[in-house]
């Protein structure tokens, strides 16, 4: 079975605008049918004798719009199998079309089907001459139904179309708002090119309730030209990064390299942390940034030198994170934490197979404090098989450690050999935190910022009394502490 279907565009304007070889084919005796009859140029072929089957009902059938569409798409198929059909779509086929690129998928997957296309002016060549655009300064064309704030770049100009009603209205308005003002100036263009045309300019958080909705609308957001709204930009980051180390740019930024930047990413890390222990928000969103700053500064480096940019560092994270989760990306399952870190762990050592290693802790980096590399070297030792069953030899462990290291503060050989038992002890009080599944870095964290908060209130409590804290004996100072203690700090 033969299936034709002819899809052809009835323009932006009205009847005296459409190209005379469109008007013929929708005169000719035929199976005509219109996604909507909602426009400018059905009403005038009506009058002379025009027919043809619309597909507006169709709309009030279902929640969402790809559910339309889909439907438009079987019912031309259907009917085209009866006979060749015409297809008449607003403005251009190509342009924002939804059902035609369905039909086109539709081609590529089945045999016997033959679509040609017709005329049809765009609506975007009625836009750039209502609003006096120049489109080669740069536009994008967006999908009201399936807008995404990623999606916008507000230094071009950007029209949105499919703003059917009201609801999408609000939805797309909510989005521009994630990026954009709440006052800032849009324009509703309606009917571009027709004599019905309409160019209306509203604040943003008017745009659902101010203008009339309808097919006929595009939206006309123009270029954000104030740097500020631009500070949400990833594009503006890496431009002040790129100006800093510039010719023009800060001494100071031009001198760093990665050696020197590495103390820094350090102290960030550390302060990030700090942050997320406080849970104060704007604390973490200000560390965060200071620690992002030393990424871009290094990929910045990399670009300088010629050996590599951002864009390197964020397609070699983006292509790890898919590799890594086959149970999101691809077919794999992964029910529980516990076998997601089993499937990371897998395809790690399937990506790092072809390097051979002299030791499995080779992979644990050097500059870890010692507390967090001993944590995870013990980790690494104990998934090769070198571990206790349980967490009772480990707490022998710290027992014999700390006979040992009594022995040696008695020993005539003096502290030299008490340093290297004080630092077995630490190791294996790390072992009995990682079977209870404490991190020694944060529990120890946790104490010593027990410790100053105490430590401030017996300064506090120095003061009211209005001696120097070397004037307090240590039984003194011992009754503050424990009246910290008690208040809950």
């Amino acid at each position: 079975m033969k299936i034709e279907i002819e899809i052809i565009g009835l323009g932006s304007a009205d009847l005296d605008a459409m190209p005379l070889g469109v008007y013929k084919k929708l005169k000719q005796k035929g199976r005509v049918f219109l996604r909507t009859k909602e426009h400018p140029v059905v009403g005038e072929l009506e009058k002379e004798g025009f027919t043809y089957t619309s597909f507006d009902s169709i709309y009030e059938k279902h929640d969402s719009f790809e559910a339309v569409y889909e439907e438009i798409r079987d019912t031309l198929l259907a009917h085209a199998g009866l006979g060749p059909i015409v297809y008449a779509v607003p403005g251009h086929p190509l342009v924002a079309e939804r059902t035609v690129q369905l039909l086109l998928e539709a081609q590529e997957k089945q045999e016997g089907i033959s679509i040609r296309f017709g005329g049809g002016q765009s609506f975007l060549d009625a836009l750039f001459l209502s609003l006096r655009i120049d489109p080669v300064e740069g536009f994008q064309l967006l999908d009201g139904t399936a807008l995404n704030a990623d999606q916008l770049q507000l230094r071009q100009h950007m029209f949105i179309s499919q703003v059917y009603d009201r609801l999408i209205a609000s939805d797309v308005k909510l989005t521009l708002m994630e990026r954009l003002p709440d006052e800032y100036e849009v324009y509703i263009v309606t009917a571009a090119g027709s004599p019905e045309e309409k160019i209306e300019k509203v604040p943003l958080y008017e745009l659902d309730h101010k203008t009339e909705i309808h097919n006929l609308v595009t939206l006309y957001v123009p270029p954000v030209t104030e740097e500020e709204l631009h500070m949400r930009d990833f594009s503006k980051l890496r431009e002040i990064i790129s100006i800093l180390r510039g010719p023009n740019g800060c001494p100071w930024d031009k001198e760093q390299t990665h050696e020197s930047l590495k103390k820094y990413l350090l102290e960030e890390t550390y302060e990030v942390i700090e942050a997320i222990d406080s849970g104060d928000i704007d604390h973490l969103i200000e560390e965060l940034g200071d620690v992002l700053l030393q990424v871009m500064l290094h990929a910045q480096i990399g670009e300088d030198d010629g050996y590599f940019t951002i864009n390197d560092v964020i397609e070699s994270i983006s292509a790890k994170m898919v590799r890594r989760h086959p149970h999101v990306f691809g077919t794999k399952t992964a029910e529980t934490a516990e076998e997601v870190i089993a499937n990371w762990q897998e395809i790690k050592e399937q990506e790092k197979g072809a390097i051979r290693k002299e030791s499995l802790l080779e992979a644990i980096p050097k500059s870890l404090p010692a507390l967090m590399k001993a944590y995870e070297l013990q980790k690494k030792a104990a998934k090769a098989g070198f571990d206790w069953q349980e967490i009772g030899p480990a707490f022998e462990k710290v027992k014999e450690e700390l006979q040992e290291f009594e022995a040696e503060l008695t020993n005539e050989a003096g502290l030299t050999l008490a340093k290297k038992e004080f630092g077995d002890i630490l190791f294996a009080f790390v072992n009995v935190a990682r079977f209870l599944g404490i991190h020694p870095e944060e529990a120890l964290t946790e104490t010593n910022d027990k410790f100053m908060r105490r430590f401030r209130y017996i300064e506090e409590m120095v003061k009211k009394s209005g001696r120097a804290i070397e004037g307090h004996s240590l039984e003194e100072l011992d009754r503050y502490w424990d009246d910290a203690k008690k208040n809950g700090l």
